[in-house]
């Protein structure tokens, strides 16, 4: 047994299964809510806006999978190399690879990274990225998740050597309200609850919580608007959200494009183009619009929902390759 776990009282020991090392784990996934509160047995982590990394170690050799078990180490190669300083041979742990825009994460900005899947290339994009760990779910034989938090906590900030790329994620106690104030005033995407005595649990769980500053979810598209004035490429993006078997018309969003993101899309939506609608309640497009089939997921920040159940203020965030649309519902507090 290791070190660390050999360390843990009875009671803790008693909670370790051992186990072999499993090429899959679900990650746990963090349940909306619009709830606001402090509480002693909570923890409150910083929400990133990135993408999901788990990091799964065997002998000298790091997987890093995305929450739908696709491939990052060609991605991120540099954070690939920056946990070789991580000794220890077995090890599971969760993470969020992010990338900077001052001080704030900027997923549109990791964008230009999601996109390689090419050693030199991303090596060549000048774009920085980092991993914040916050989970360890497996260790040396020993499957952790039915440990509580602050212990997993504990044992992935003794293993992990601190670096500049590989980082861990820090937390408050307690007082999650001056947090969460604290974290929308910085430009924050917002923050996460975490129950301290809470096991990790391989679905999406109250026992974690998200306290976004502004609303952010995945959308299908379902089609797009033709340019106007100078814009090139196209106008605006039809979204859409499942709603059991039916794909649900949210709106459009026409901001937060830059020129790449404009001439990447539009051949990718004129090969999808269709001319039934793929929205339930959507069935004529109005002027200027076309329909495509509902295969691409994009990820988008907006005020609020309209009475109509329409996006207020919506702002195209970026493209989202690990969710797959038949998945993307939309986000209610308490699911």
């Amino acid at each position: 047994m290791h070190p660390l776990l050999n360390q843990l009282p009875g009671e803790k020991k008693d909670q370790l299964i051992e186990r072999d090392q499993p090429d899959w784990l679900e990650p746990m996934l963090a349940t909306l809510t619009d709830r606001r509160f402090s509480d002693s047995g909570w923890i409150f982590e910083r929400k990133f806006d990135g993408e999901r990394c788990l990091v799964f170690r065997k002998g000298n050799a790091d997987r890093l999978l995305s929450r739908n078990r696709k491939r990052l180490n060609d991605t991120y190669p540099e954070i690939e190399q920056a946990l070789l300083k991580v000794r220890e041979e077995r090890f599971i742990a969760d993470g969020e690879i992010v990338a900077f825009e001052g001080e704030v994460t900027s997923f549109s900005r990791l964008q230009q990274r999601m996109q390689i899947q090419d050693r030199e290339k991303a090596a060549r994009s000048g774009v920085a990225v980092f991993l914040y760990l916050f989970d360890l779910m497996y260790l040396d034989g020993y499957d952790l998740c039915g440990l509580d938090l602050s212990t997993r906590k504990n044992l992935l900030r003794q293993i992990i050597p601190l670096n500049d790329l590989l980082r861990y994620t820090e937390h408050q106690d307690g007082n999650g309200v001056a947090f969460y104030r604290e974290a929308c005033a910085k430009g924050w995407e917002g923050i996460i609850a975490k129950r301290a005595a809470g096991r990790y649990i391989h679905r999406r769980s109250t026992d974690w919580l998200k306290f976004p500053c502004l609303s952010r979810q995945e959308f299908v598209i379902g089609g797009y608007t033709d340019p106007s004035g100078s814009r090139t490429g196209f106008g605006a993006l039809l979204l859409g959200y499942y709603d059991g078997n039916e794909l649900i018309y949210a709106g459009k969003v026409g901001t937060g494009f830059d020129d790449r993101i404009l001439h990447n899309l539009v051949d990718r939506l004129a090969s999808r183009e269709r001319e039934n609608s793929p929205f339930a309640d959507k069935e004529r497009p109005e002027k200027g619009e076309h329909f495509v089939t509902p295969d691409l997921v994009c990820e988008v920040v907006f005020t609020e929902w309209t009475d109509d159940g329409k996006l207020r203020h919506p702002r195209f965030l970026g493209m989202r390759q690990d969710k797959p649309a038949e998945d993307v519902v939309r986000e209610r507090p308490g699911n």
